[in-house]
């Protein structure tokens, strides 16, 4: 699989483009905003998207998946915990941070650790509330690579003084569901520079 980071101006967010080499297929993690930051980043990976994921319900992750939805005619997939922070803008915070109050949703809402086979590629959705209520990774086990959102870092942990978060929450949820991963996997965050279980293991001071 290759991983695209694009990098989204609202907030500084990374937005994602997994694409399986082999099917030429790709799946659009967390498009957040500038909608055409994504759209080109997609013409030039010279793959068609199947579907998007969202990590949690921010409006700095899912602002613009109906859109991107619509345009490639996917789905969107979330775990079914975001869909009251997706359909809240007073959890989204798209009226607190953006002045203007939106509502989101998904297509399909995902359990606690379900599998399922997206663009050819088998992802697992890993429950990892504490940023949010909602909040999920998304881990593809076959080739060594997470997504994180806004749950991990790279030396840190998503904050949580945004409505329903909690950092004792956020910390349990990363060390059950992700420090159990292999060391060598690979970590795309929300934000920031990639980095790897391993490394966060021995390095971040919130673990």
């Amino acid at each position: 699989m290759k991983v695209r980071k694009v990098l989204l101006p609202v907030a500084a967010e990374n937005c994602y483009i997994a694409i399986n080499e082999n099917t030429n297929e790709s799946i659009i993690v967390d498009p957040g905003s500038a909608s055409e930051r994504i759209e080109k980043a997609v013409e030039e990976s010279g793959a068609k998207p199947v579907a998007i994921v969202l990590t949690h319900g921010h409006f700095d992750h899912a602002g613009e998946a109906a859109y991107m939805a619509e345009k490639y005619g996917v789905k969107v997939y979330a775990h079914q915990a975001q869909k009251e922070e997706l359909e809240k803008a007073s959890i989204n915070l798209s009226g607190y941070m953006t002045g203007k109050s939106m509502i989101y949703k998904a297509d399909e809402y995902l359990g606690d650790d379900q599998e399922i086979e997206l663009a050819g590629l088998k992802l697992q959705c890993l429950p990892t509330p504490g940023h949010t209520p909602g909040g999920c990774c998304y881990y593809f086990p076959n080739e060594g690579i997470v997504f994180t959102g806004d749950t991990l870092f790279c030396g840190s942990v998503g904050r949580t003084d945004f409505p329903g978060g909690s950092m004792s929450t956020l910390v349990n949820s990363i060390k059950a569901k992700l420090m159990t991963l292999p060391e060598d996997t690979i970590c795309y965050p929300g934000h920031d520079a990639p980095t790897t279980i391993g490394e966060e293991k021995i390095y971040n001071p919130y673990l």
